[in-house]
């Protein structure tokens, strides 16, 4: 559970490390994001020569939170810390990165981020 103005680290390679949650994509106005919402942020800290630069706007999708995530079968399922993916628009859900860092969860499949699974190291 994501809600505005969390703090996330970024999980790709596009030159940003922290992100503010600014909105949450979808679903009227609800406040609060799971793995795989897209949401609004802005980029809090950045390197200098990446692909985004500091307090600029970007969609991204939450591929990692704390809070566990009960599956089908009756597990759970959660991580170390809350990540998100940088995306290009919302219809395509391309990461704009070429690498994706760290555990993704297995669900991000079935909604449609299939590229951005298929990037990652590991997917539980």
């Amino acid at each position: 559970m994501i809600q505005l103005r969390s703090i996330l680290d970024v999980a790709d390679n596009t030159g940003a490390h922290r992100l503010s949650v600014i909105q949450v994509m979808g679903h009227g106005n609800r406040k609060i994001a799971y793995i795989g919402d897209i949401i609004n942020c802005v980029v809090k800290k950045a390197d200098a020569e990446g692909m985004v630069k500091t307090s600029e706007k970007v969609k991204a999708v939450l591929v990692r939170t704390r809070k566990e995530k009960r599956r089908t079968d009756g597990s759970y399922i959660r991580f170390d810390d809350n990540a998100a993916v940088i995306i290009d628009n919302q219809k395509d859900k391309n990461p704009k990165g070429t690498r994706i860092f760290g555990p993704i969860a297995r669900e991000l499949k079935d909604l449609g981020f299939a590229k951005i699974v298929s990037m990652a190291q590991e997917v539980y």
